[in-house]
């Protein structure tokens, strides 16, 4: 191992030494910003590390290149078309720094990527940290093990530690070797703000509510995610995850974990595939209530006041429903859809839901259905966080909700504000969308990278020219991020407030998984 870190600034590239080893990026681009791609921040978890906790990288001899992506997890995700390379050797991070020197202490911004802990990749071109980082942040993105390979729990794996968590056992390694490392990189291991989307921000919740992520990150930001529940109802026992574990080894012909070890990545992998459109959330390999990483649902952790205290921005977007319909109510009929509610819903309460999300019509049923859809799959979720937060904690609590439309991004579906957040304005394929960008859109993408930085940076997002934020509060007051920036009162909080009266102690009901597999 490596005694000291230290740096090796140069105009044209760079070479950095890591605890593991010297690593070589990219030379500076136009903006100043040096790129390092694929270090390994733990053990490829192959072979008797594969369902092991993360285990340290070996160290190297001489310069690493770090001057491409590594591998991605393998995708649990069936006819999953995404670009780049996938493996089980996946433990991979990368590094974006405009710094000059190695004392600059600048902010960091650690992003987990989304894709319902299934399928994702810190490659995204919509992610990429440089023009963030040219803002005067240190970026950092990983990948983590995903599907069977990060959500595997089962009895025979009990032995060495509570099993099934082994994706957010990546992303603390991650965040450990960014507190080990980034200094190197002109980064202030002591300012760490932890952001991510949809899964990367159920992560994010997951992380503020573990006790073992405490002193890893210092700021959180949540997009379009908060706690892993909404549609997919209360988190996964314990024991519930060992019993999914069992049964698919059942499958596999009652293999034993060794056996299960020996088969190839590509065959376990085609054996656990799991299809977005079919198959609800709940039959994948997701997190689970292990009582170690993940010592209670996160929701009931918030509403106990039991998370990291620590500054919070977080929101929704417009029509986060768009790529959930196949997990919507029936909606096609409006007789349907009230049936459907009344049974979700109680008869007791469906006059006052039908007056939330009316179904006189068959039109109006399909809006309310997508409007609904929205709403328990991220909306609902991500204001408990916001209320939960602020009234549990002292820290700084600032919500937003992303409804800007444009040729470029005619719906404000779910993902469609990360290239904002970036800046980097790459094609809204989620939305089958390649229009190219405007100048509103370039206008809004600067005001949204400014706010996130300047939070990243303070804890607070605003600063001089930008319109001001005000912090979250009684009054429910988020910021519209659109085609014009206003504070204005959370336009669903009737809705929301709705859907949260059916938390018992901070979990939504259990029937909900089962009643929205529609």
């Amino acid at each position: 191992m490596h005694g000291s870190i230290s740096s090796h600034i140069g105009r044209l590239g760079r070479t950095i030494r890591t605890q593991a080893g010297e690593v070589r990026g990219q030379p500076r681009d136009e903006t100043g910003v040096l790129a390092f791609k694929g270090i390994p921040y733990a053990a490829p978890p192959v072979g008797p590390l594969r369902w092991r906790a993360p285990q340290p990288p070996e160290p190297w001899r001489g310069v690493r290149d770090a001057l491409a992506f590594g591998a991605a997890s393998l995708s649990s995700l069936e006819n999953d078309s995404r670009p780049g390379p996938r493996a089980e050797d996946c433990l991979t991070l990368n590094v974006w720094t405009s710094a000059q020197h190695a004392d600059e202490k600048r902010p960091v911004m650690a992003w987990i990527h989304g894709g319902g802990f299934q399928f994702g990749s810190s490659a995204n071109p919509a992610t990429d940290g440089r023009l963030l980082a040219a803002q005067g942040v240190v970026v950092v993105s990983f990948n983590y093990r995903l599907g069977i390979f990060g959500f595997l729990a089962h009895p025979e794996l009990d032995a060495d530690a509570p099993s099934g968590n082994y994706g957010l056992q990546d992303q603390l390694a991650a965040l450990r070797w960014v507190k080990a490392n980034i200094a190197a990189f002109g980064g202030d291991p002591d300012n760490v703000t932890l952001f991510g989307e949809s899964a990367g921000a159920m992560a994010v919740g997951l992380l503020m509510a573990s006790p073992l992520a405490r002193g890893l990150f210092h700021k959180a930001i949540a997009q379009s995610g908060a706690f892993w529940d909404g549609r997919h109802g209360p988190l996964q026992t314990y024991d519930e995850a060992r019993a999914r574990g069992l049964a698919f080894a059942r499958r596999q012909g009652g293999a034993s974990i060794a056996a299960l070890r020996s088969m190839p990545a590509e065959q376990l992998n085609a054996a656990a595939l799991w299809n977005f459109a079919r198959d609800h959330v709940t039959q994948a390999f997701s997190p689970s209530i292990d009582h170690h990483l993940v010592p209670n649902a996160p929701a009931r952790r918030f509403l106990r006041g039991e998370q990291m205290h620590i500054p919070l921005l977080a929101g929704w977007n417009g029509a986060e429903e768009f790529p959930f319909m196949s997990q919507a109510l029936p909606h096609h009929e409006a007789q349907a859809f009230r049936a459907a509610a009344e049974a979700l819903f109680g008869t007791d309460r469906l006059a006052e839901f039908l007056k939330l999300y009316p179904a006189d019509t068959d039109a109006q049923a399909n809006a309310s259905a997508a409007a609904l859809a929205g709403d328990m799959v991220i909306g609902e979720q991500c204001w408990q966080a916001l209320s939960l937060h602020r009234s549990r904690t002292r820290a700084p609590v600032y919500g937003y909700h992303f409804v800007h439309t444009s040729p470029y991004t005619p719906i404000a579906s779910h993902v469609t504000e990360i290239p904002f957040v970036f800046g980097t304005l790459t094609p809204q394929r989620v939305i089958g969308c390649a229009a190219p960008p405007d100048e509103a859109d370039r206008a809004l993408a600067r005001s949204m990278m400014r706010y996130w930085v300047n939070f990243a940076r303070s804890g607070d997002p605003n600063g001089s020219g930008l319109p001001p934020w005000p912090a979250y509060d009684e009054s429910d007051v988020v910021q519209i991020l659109g085609n014009s920036i206003e504070a204005r009162p959370n336009p669903h909080a009737r809705r929301f407030r709705f859907l949260g009266s059916f938390r018992e102690n901070g979990v939504l009901p259990m029937r909900w998984r089962a009643d929205l597999a529609c």
